[in-house]
């Protein structure tokens, strides 16, 4: 459905140009939900931007629905308005001065669409029906709740029946409460309508919660992209694994294939590793698992000191250490110490190894994880 090819986008700046996409490619097929993600500053937005047509590209291909809307070779450009697609932005950009029911049928008025008159009236109402706003049809805009404006905001873009939903971080202005309540909202309309959306946020709760796929961006590149799951347990590099979810980071060297030694003792892994080289270690706080003391001798076992524990009512979240190397755990049952130590293991599947080579030595170093 959106196809995207060496896609470059060069700003100008006050010392020189800074490359804000660096020929990135994506696909995105019919009928998903793609959540772009990333830290300000990785390009995700101004990928967005560039599929809607709002930021014209330096070079590279873009596609929707195998109609090519931008291109280089031969030059080839779409405006906005004719590239069939309804956008919410961060902003609700609501008319204040307009009504609930005039906001939604300004672009059925007055787009490029040109949707006959006696359409307007069934198109708005169904619209407002499916973001459940039947009864604030008539209602001034300015009275409307943050939330209310965002489904506003919403209506008005699949009232125009688009193939694809592009949303630029739409629920960045909403409380905690509301953002979980419209985001399941948007994705059971997104599947209800058959539309393919592809949605940019930051948080990454947000888009494990949403998508179908997820595109890690990082300084104009993709890290990773695949499922929530695939990006969780399977990330291909550090900065990616530490996105997603807190880890606990071990520098070590691989002794055999699947085999590295570290400090606190030998970790099997699933993945293969070269012999003799330097590795990260990593592991998720919920991986690791409490183990019998007479288990201290097995691979991905050892013991570590209790320094902390807080009940958060679905799980004990603890600090431990090794030595001087803090390690932090998650479970659902109480740290039961012997003599203030835990005896404690993690699954070889549950383990991440990454070679440590300058740019992941580099993202460790920076959160500060090694010892």
């Amino acid at each position: 459905m959106i196809t995207i090819r060496a896609l470059r986008k060069e700003f100008i700046v006050t010392d020189g140009k800074v490359a804000a996409l660096k020929k990135l490619d994506l696909d995105v097929e019919e009928g998903e939900f793609f959540v772009i993600v990333g830290a300000s500053g990785s390009g995700k937005t101004t990928l967005l931007r560039c599929v809607a047509g709002l930021e014209t590209p330096n070079s590279g291909e873009i596609q929707i629905a195998d109609r090519t809307v931008f291109g280089d070779d031969p030059p080839v450009w779409v405006p906005p308005q004719d590239r069939n697609f309804g956008m919410v932005f961060q902003s609700y950009a609501v008319w204040p001065h307009l009504t609930v029911f005039d906001n939604v049928a300004l672009p059925l008025r007055e787009g490029a669409q040109k949707i006959p008159r006696q359409q307007i009236n069934g198109r708005v109402r169904n619209a407002l029906h499916m973001v459940q706003l039947d009864e604030q049809i008539d209602r001034p805009s300015t009275l409307l709740s943050g939330g209310q404006q965002q489904r506003v905001a919403l209506a008005r873009a699949i009232a125009v029946n688009p193939r694809v939903l592009l949303m630029d971080e739409p629920l960045s202005n909403l409380d905690a409460r509301l953002r979980e309540d419209v985001r399941g909202r948007i994705r059971d309309l997104a599947k209800q309508l058959g539309a393919t959306v592809l949605y940019v946020t930051h948080d990454q709760i947000e888009a494990m919660a949403m998508a179908d796929k997820i595109a890690l961006m990082s300084l104009g590149e993709l890290l990773q992209y695949g499922s929530p799951t695939e990006l969780y347990r399977s990330p291909n590099c550090t900065e990616v694994a530490e996105f997603f979810g807190s880890v606990n980071w071990l520098p070590g060297r691989s002794v055999e294939a699947n085999l590295v030694e570290t400090r606190i003792g030998r970790f099997r892994a699933s993945g293969d590793t070269e012999p003799g080289t330097e590795v990260f270690v990593g592991f998720r706080p919920e991986c690791i698992q409490y183990a019998e003391p007479a288990d201290e001798s097995a691979e991905n076992t050892f013991e570590a000191r209790l320094t902390s524990s807080i009940f958060l009512g679905d799980q004990f979240v603890y600090d431990a250490t090794v030595g001087d190397i803090p390690l932090t755990g998650k479970s659902r049952a109480v740290p039961t110490t012997h003599g203030g130590m835990l005896s404690l293991r993690v699954m070889p599947d549950d383990v991440m190894v990454f070679a440590a080579d300058e740019k992941n030595t580099t993202f460790v170093n920076s959160v500060g994880k090694q010892s």
